[in-house]
Parts: structure tokens; sequence; C-alpha cells
């Protein structure tokens, strides 16, 4: 195995055994770890911004194409960083009002677009098909999403059959966050198989 090989496999066990001392408790180890992968991701997503978005889309289009008109998002840029002094931080208020207010109306646009109407649209299902447990399955979501809405519906007492389809509402409600802790909970598990197989393999070749 080359050298350089070898140093990766040896430093990624040591990091993910000092991860795993936290199981422990905190500890100096759990800490290196800890700043070496907040230190490392966010050197790798400056440099991925830096490549991707900063030189494709503003600077090799000013200093090449001469499009003078990108002046003024680098400009706003430029004032962002007015935030780390005490006279000029106010500065840094304008092109974060801006950043704000433009994300808000593309993020607006693009849920109504690209979640509400896909969402009201998977719902319009028939409730019978020829096949029961197609039926089944359109009856049960069409039931969920209408005592959900009744359960987030506050502008009346939940009382009455109201009352009672918010409770079904949070029966639904419960068991999708159910589903979705369980999934995740799985899928922390695959890293941690993961990670077993890198040190019992890659490392210490007890297994293949």
């Amino acid at each position: 195995m080359p050298f350089w090989d070898t140093v990766g496999i040896w430093l990624g066990a040591f990091l993910t055994l000092c991860i795993f001392s936290f199981l422990y408790k905190d500890n100096p180890f759990y800490k290196l770890a800890e700043h070496v992968f907040v230190g490392i991701s966010a050197g790798y997503w400056a440099t991925l911004e830096y490549h991707n978005v900063f030189r494709p889309n503003l600077w090799d289009p000013l200093t090449k194409d001469g499009r003078l008109l990108l002046l003024i998002p680098f400009a706003f840029g430029i004032l962002l960083f007015s935030r780390f002094t005490n006279r000029f931080g106010w500065l840094s208020r304008w092109p974060m009002a801006l950043i704000i207010g433009i994300y808000a109306g593309i993020t607006i646009v693009g849920y109504g677009s690209g979640d509400l109407i896909l969402q009201i649209h998977a719902n319009l299902l028939p409730l019978w098909t020829d096949h029961w447990l197609t039926s089944v399955n359109n009856i049960l979501l069409t039931v969920g999403v209408i005592t959900g809405l009744i359960y987030f519906f506050f502008s009346k007492e939940h009382k009455g059959a109201l009352g009672t389809g918010a409770k079904v509402g949070i029966w639904f409600l419960m068991i999708s966050f159910g589903a979705s802790f369980g999934y995740t909970v799985m899928s922390r598990m695959s890293l941690l198989i993961g990670r077993m197989y890198f040190l019992l393999g890659n490392w210490l070749h007890i297994i293949e």
C-alpha cells in the first residue's frame, strides 16, 4: 500500500476513535477531532464557493468580459466584511437585508411551485381503485391530510367533531414523526456500521 494511503488510514482511524471517545465523557481528543472536522468543513466549503460561485459568476465575467454592472454586487459583498469592525459594522446590514429579502422571495416562489402545488396534486387521489390495497392507502392518506390540517386549525376550539378530527390528526402526525425518527436512526446506524467496517477492515485487517 502506498505510504500516503497508510497515513490516511491511520489518521482516519485515530480521528474515528477520538469521536468514539465521547461515549466515555467529553475529553480533549474528542474536542480535537471536532475542531478538525469543523475547520476542514469550513475550508472545504469556502474553497467550493470560491471556485463554483465567486469566480464563474462574478470575478471572471467582471475581469474577462468587462461586465461592469457586476461591480454593484461585488461592492455589496465587500460590505459584508465590515461586520468585523465596530465603527463600520452597520454597513453590513444593507447587503444582509438584500440577501434575506431576495432569498425569502425566491424561497416563497420555489416552495409554492415545488412543494405546495406538488403536494396538493399528489393528494388528489381516487378513493376507489381497482386494487383494494391502493384504495386503502389513498383513503388513509386523505384522512391523514385532512385531520392533520384540522389539528393546525387554531381559529376554533378543538371540541366535538373538530376535536375528534384533531386527535386523529395527532395520531397521524406522531406516526409520521416516528417514521422520520426511525429513518434518521437507521441512517446513523449505517454510518456507524461503515466506521466499524473501516476500523476492523481497512485499519486492523480483522475482516475482509
